[in-house]
């Protein structure tokens, strides 16, 4: 997507400011509000890693299994909004996929098919990367594996059960998103992302949708608003652009391949579920022009920052050492980094797989998707790069279980 291809969203920005001038002192205090919740949450997170108490909620992926689940956990993860399952594959295959996508990757020569695609995909364009660090794949055999998995399956679904989801999605069953993978090199400095909130940037203020799910929010009673009501989130349209998710995504995830933690270039959260209220109340206050909403920009992620959201930055920490096999997930609404270097040893790898359950928005992307899977292209929502359609090795309908047929639509 070119810049002359952006919407030029500014009117619509500036007649929702307007449609909202008689509940602007309300817009303050709840703003206020917001404010004075999110410094608790910041003095919360430093005072628990100081303890040393884990600051992301963790579980081990037996007690999912076996449902043994601590009382507290649910509750942890509706205050933080992420988690960290551990264990939910065997350390040994994951590192057994981490090998093979190597093969993969080295087999099929792609880099040296990058370089000549680079620039179609502009979600990274900012980036000055010598060699990829994420790999524009989404059908090898690993990927298509851990997505149907069972055991992954049975990971989401619990997590899934945390919202509030009748007569929404069905929180049991899932719809494969493909994504892609990170393979980051010791030593790379390339691939640092700023806290950033993805699925949508300035249509979370100028979408008939987005506005229902932050109705409580609009209104003033940011007490109400609760991110984990999925009553309204079906109805959102986001602006397309490959740098925007046009499915419904209860959690961001991904499962780790290697070992990685803070020094290793990884994932950095705000672990905030309530911390978008601050955004949003933050951009409809008389010091943002009424055509701005702190820098938001239509087809690009939501960008937080220190200029605009201070007391939210100030809650970013890095997350705690995870091993292969460990999943690691984000609502979809919780801001979230990638530490500017990597300063360790190893490679920091991870299959992007987030939760999207089955629900009519899911399953009608899935009547796109199919056809991607099937003839080896990009996913629908990211640039039609399209390097695997004549990969060595890719994974074919013959690779797919039965979950896996029905998680993929077919």
């Amino acid at each position: 997507m070119s810049e002359a291809d952006v919407p030029d969203v500014t009117p619509d920005i500036a007649a929702f400011k307007r449609s909202l001038a008689d509940r602007s002192g309300a817009l303050r205090d709840a703003f206020e509000r917001a404010r004075a919740h999110v410094r608790r949450e910041v003095d919360a997170i430093h005072a628990d890693a100081a303890a040393g108490r884990p600051v992301i909620p963790e579980v081990d992926y037996r007690s999912i299994e076996n449902e043994g689940i601590p009382a507290t956990f649910e509750a942890a993860v509706r205050r933080r909004g992420c988690a960290i399952v551990r264990g939910v594959f065997p350390r040994e295959r994951a590192a057994g996929w981490f090998a093979e996508l190597g093969t993969y990757l080295d087999t099929n020569r792609y880099e040296e098919r990058e370089k000549q695609k680079r620039g179609l995909d502009r979600y990274f364009a900012t980036l000055q990367s010598g060699r990829p660090q994420i790999f524009g794949i989404y059908w090898s055999k690993p990927q298509v594996q851990a997505r149907q998995d069972e055991r992954l399956t049975r990971t989401r679904a619990f997590l899934d059960r945390i919202w509030r989801h009748d007569g929404v999605f069905d929180a049991t069953r899932q719809c494969t998103y493909a994504d892609r993978v990170r393979r980051r090199e010791p030593g790379d400095k390339s691939l640092g992302l700023s806290p950033h909130i993805d699925g949508g940037s300035v249509e979370r203020w100028i979408d008939p949708g987005f506005q229902q799910v932050y109705g409580s929010v609009f209104s003033g009673d940011v007490d109400a608003y609760d991110p984990f009501d999925a009553t309204h989130r079906l109805k959102t349209r986001e602006i397309p652009s490959p740098a925007v998710c046009s499915v419904f995504r209860t959690y961001q995830g991904w499962t780790a391949l290697t070992r990685q933690g803070p020094r290793d270039g990884t994932l950095q959260l705000i672990p905030m579920a309530k911390g978008m209220a601050y955004v949003l109340l933050r951009a409809l206050q008389n010091d943002v022009a009424e055509g701005d909403l702190c820098g938001a920009q239509p087809c690009r992620a939501l960008g937080v920052s220190a200029a605009w959201h201070p007391d939210l930055i100030a809650g970013l920490v890095s997350i705690p050492e995870v091993e292969p096999g460990d999943a690691v997930f984000w609502h979809t609404d919780v801001a979230h980094a990638v530490g500017n270097e990597h300063s360790g040893n190893e490679y920091a790898s991870v299959i992007y797989i987030g939760s999207a359950p089955d629900c009519a928005k899911n399953r009608a992307y899935l009547q796109r998707q199919k056809d991607a899977f099937l003839s080896g292209q990009s996913a629908p929502d990211f640039a039609a790069e399209d390097y695997e359609v004549d990969f060595v090795g890719r994974a074919t309908i013959q690779d797919l279980t039965d979950l896996g047929r029905s998680q993929m639509g077919l």
